[in-house]
């Protein structure tokens, strides 16, 4: 319910108890009651959706920032956004939006068409006078859009160089997000846009005090109505016994991203609510297949045969995820290739071909590994597993472990030559995306290098091609060379999950794995 007492100053002196340092005990009581504590997998990296990449930046940016587009609750189909309507020319080319009026950015300036081109244009025009404040690793998933134009205040075009199917799923996702920002904030300040923020989202920012906390309140004049909550602060908890203990002693109202050996202790008491959502997601081992050893397809696919990855799902992840096979998520019902079975544990397997390769007395690698991220699951844990596997069949890995943002900053865009193999996950909207970016040539994280005419190629036609029969073909085509050529080991396709208090009503996860606290509250 909310509190009308509330002010910034209140919200702000409640979360400035808040601390991650040393974890010092923490009471809800300190907070308005109105105010939701999330524990947090990552420290954010940026306030910007055009510049942000990974998808616990999205679980944040999507309570700020609107899309032209919005997937339904409990789904990815699209529905409308900061677009009402939208027409589609017969040729796959044009994009019209038809655009809500009366919407106002956090700053109290209009939403409309020529903000929507300026958002677009920055991006992508490297002439744009405010372009200068990405980079920009994710635009290109918007499209081949040639250029934008306004043909009203509260319409716009999107002008395709040739038709591009995951348009609208992608338009709805959290790069699309990119479209509810406020050109007045981007030009005020510039460079520093990343650290301020402003779109038109049910939540404004307050304040981000890195390591510690960062807080939205209520955006009372959102176009939707005003949220029930008055307020939330996410906390980064980097340590999942941390973000447990935090969870167990009132520290926080929601954590996402629970560790597997914890899930019994919180569906067993009634104070606590439980959610799973099974979503497009990937763990995997990416290879440096520009450098021995993975640069010989057989050391990859004998690294593949070398992990044991049903007792990895089993005992490390107590079946929150299912072995994964392939580059496309089973959750892609329509594109996901059931014939294609993941690489059976088989050590003499790997061993054979360690020597066919010439390492038949084995090879020493180094081994990225990460404390925490967003559907990292276990890092650590699922780490060491894969290093004891590695070592049974005579690859000797020497873990290297890092915090999450300074991790993703020694493998984007491309592992060191002295990195051999890293762990990492991808949750994607449309079966394009992970492949596009991580496996096309010179693609924004392709980290291992990989690189494969054919698989380019059919990463053009998946692109292209609006029929979904002939766009599965396709996919089933990419995920046989993707499989054979084993740029990556396919580890686990988790089921995301959070735990709330029982006093939170009105929170679920949802499919694009992004957290939508619009229509939480607490009781």
């Amino acid at each position: 319910m909310y509190n009308a007492k509330l002010t910034r100053r209140t919200l702000l002196a409640g979360a400035a108890a808040i601390s991650t340092v040393g974890l010092p005990r923490f009471s809800l009581a300190d907070t308005p009651t109105d105010v939701l504590i999330v524990g947090h997998v990552a420290e954010l990296q940026t306030l910007d959706p055009a510049q942000a990449v990974t998808i616990s930046d999205f679980r944040i940016l999507c309570n700020i920032y609107d899309s032209l587009l919005h997937y339904k609750d409990g789904s990815l189909d699209v529905e409308p956004g900061l677009a009402e309507s939208w027409v589609i020319s017969p040729d796959g080319k044009t994009y019209t939006f038809n655009l809500r009026k009366g919407v106002k950015f956090h700053d109290g300036t209009d939403f409309n068409a020529d903000a929507v081109k300026f958002n677009f244009d920055r991006v992508l025009d490297a002439s744009h006078p405010f372009h200068d404040t990405g980079p920009f690793p994710f635009v290109f998933t918007l499209g081949p859009i040639e250029r934008t134009e306004v043909v009203g205040p509260y319409q716009v075009i999107l002008h395709l160089k040739e038709p591009y199917a995951p348009a609208l799923s992608m338009l709805a996702g959290a790069i699309g997000g990119l479209a509810g920002i406020s050109p007045a904030a981007v030009k005020t300040y510039g460079k520093d846009f990343a650290r301020h923020g402003g779109g038109t989202g049910p939540f404004k920012f307050v304040e981000w005090v890195s390591g510690q906390r960062f807080v939205l309140e209520a955006n009372k004049s959102y176009w939707r109505g005003a949220p029930a909550l008055s307020g939330l602060v996410f906390r980064p908890i980097v340590d999942e016994n941390a973000r447990v203990s935090e969870m167990l002693s009132g520290g926080t109202d929601v954590t996402i991203e629970v560790p597997p050996d914890n899930i019994a202790t919180f569906t067993a008491s009634k104070a606590f609510t439980y959610y799973q959502q099974p979503g497009p997601h990937l763990w995997y081992l990416v290879l440096n297949t520009k450098t021995k050893p993975f640069d010989d397809k057989r050391v990859r696919q004998a690294i593949n045969y070398a992990i044991n990855k049903e007792a990895m799902v089993k005992d490390v992840l107590k079946d929150t995820a299912t072995v994964a096979s392939s580059v496309t998520p089973p959750a892609f019902i329509w594109a996901y290739d059931n014939a294609l079975k993941p690489y059976p544990y088989d050590p003499a397997k790997a061993k054979q071909l360690l020597a066919e390769a010439g390492y038949g007395n084995g090879v020493d690698v180094t081994f990225y590994v990460t404390e925490s991220g967003s559907g990292m699951l276990s890092p650590v844990l699922m780490g060491t597993a894969i290093q004891a596997d590695l070592e049974a069949v005579g690859i000797r890995a020497k873990i290297e472990t890092y915090e999450w943002n300074t991790f993703l900053g020694k493998i984007i865009p491309s592992l060191p030559p002295t990195v051999a193999v890293a762990e990492l996950s991808f949750m994607t909207q449309d079966p394009d995306m992970h492949p596009a970016l991580a496996l096309r040539t010179g693609g924004a994280v392709n980290s291992g290098g990989f690189s494969n005419p054919k698989v380019d190629a059919l990463i053009d036609q998946g692109r292209a091609e609006t029929d979904p029969a002939k766009r599965a073909v396709i996919y089933k085509q990419l995920q046989d060379i993707v499989y054979d050529e084993a740029p990556w080991v396919f580890v686990a396709n988790w089921k995301q999950n959070a735990v709330s208090s029982a006093r939170v009503k009105g929170f679920e996860l949802h499919p694009s794995f992004t957290t939508r606290f619009y229509g939480a509250s607490k009781v």
